[in-house]
């Protein structure tokens, strides 16, 4: 409740969760919740990180309960009241779709779009419209930067949120954009959980490098897996610093399922993947650099290969001319010359 919020909420939301008012004043009293304004509390956790996602998030709030009725939130404004990760997109605007009035309209930090019917996908939840999580990241998808639309939809699938065919499905229905939805939906893998790993398997992506394999490192740890990837042809693991994990409720309360949901069991019989030899580290601010990542990842699996001794060769390679092969080649007058003797091998 507090989340989608922008960590405020009223006595009526309190009750709506299951709060009785001798809890609630309790509460008050011994500080563990704050008076905002009258009728308006807060957690008293939730008062510190006040950023710009918390202040869109109140944003949005404001304008579904006050404003005009009829409206849906919708975009990146959808996909904050479903508390998926809103790295990369921009927050200044509040998006709302409506039925009728001016599309297009930026008027008071709220975009409209204006849809006759409103469409598919727009659900109600505590008395706020708002669209479906699946349209919501359709939405985006269509309309934002590639980065971060992926990200919204890797998380969005992380969480249980959406599945590949309900998105294709919301792509499929939108006014404009569907074929740039499409795009980015089939960049968009199940395997990450944090911001930071769905940018670098990004950045790997467009690099063309080699894709990790779902399976952990070997011999690694729970937390040490969901910080890596594994190459395990190049014998090499990239490690990452885990930044703006996603949410999952039941990954949080079953870390032994959700490993073994998102790696996987081997299958019986399947030989030992070999040991790691060699380790990159890559930090949050290195993501900003997309060729110094590429730059590291392949300075990492050129070291790997020179530790095993094994040369891949490109069999596309420009075949070299080795020394004692004689071609035939022209006089000046166009005649075939023939080898002279130090032409010819011993």
């Amino acid at each position: 409740m507090t989340l989608i919020r922008g960590g405020v909420f009223t006595r009526a939301d309190a009750r709506a969760c299951g709060y009785p008012d001798p809890d609630i004043d309790s509460l008050l009293d011994t500080g563990g919740w704050r008076r905002i304004r009258p009728g308006t509390y807060a957690a008293h956790r939730a008062l510190a990180p006040v950023n710009e996602a918390m202040l869109h998030l109140r944003r949005v709030y404001h304008v579904l309960r006050y404003g005009e009725p009829g409206l849906a939130a919708s975009h990146q404004s959808a996909a904050a009241l479903h508390a998926l990760p809103l790295w990369g997109l921009d927050l200044g605007q509040v998006h709302v779709t409506a039925r009728d009035g001016r599309p297009g309209r930026h008027a008071g930090g709220v975009h409209r779009h204006v849809r006759d019917p409103v469409g598919p996908g727009v659900q109600l939840w505590n008395k706020l419209r708002m669209t479906s999580p699946a349209r919501a990241v359709a939405e985006v998808a269509a309309s934002s930067e590639l980065a971060p639309a992926v990200v919204l939809a890797e998380a969005a699938l992380y969480a249980g949120l959406v599945t590949p065919s309900s998105l294709k499905r919301a792509a499929s229905q939108l006014v404009q954009g569907v074929e740039r939805a499409h795009q980015v939906f089939a960049m968009a893998g199940v395997e990450s959980a944090s911001v930071a790993e769905s940018r670098l398997r990004l950045i790997l992506a467009e690099a063309e490098l080699p894709v990790p394999a779902s399976s952990p490192p070997p011999g690694c740890e729970l937390e040490v897996a969901n910080c890596a990837l594994w190459f395990p042809d190049e014998r090499t693991v990239v490690e990452f610093e885990p930044h703006e994990p996603f949410w999952c409720e039941e990954f949080d309360d079953y870390l032994e399922e959700a490993a073994a949901r998102v790696f996987g069991a081997p299958p019986p019989g399947e030989p030992t993947a070999p040991e790691p030899l060699e380790y990159c580290w890559i930090s949050w601010a290195d993501l900003d650099e997309p060729a110094l990542v590429v730059d590291r990842v392949r300075a990492a699996f050129a070291r790997a290969s020179r530790r095993t001794g094994v040369r891949v060769f490109d069999p596309n390679r420009p075949r070299r001319k080795r020394a004692g092969d004689w071609t035939g080649r022209r006089g000046a007058g166009g005649e075939l010359a023939l080898p002279s003797d130090h032409d010819l091998p011993c």
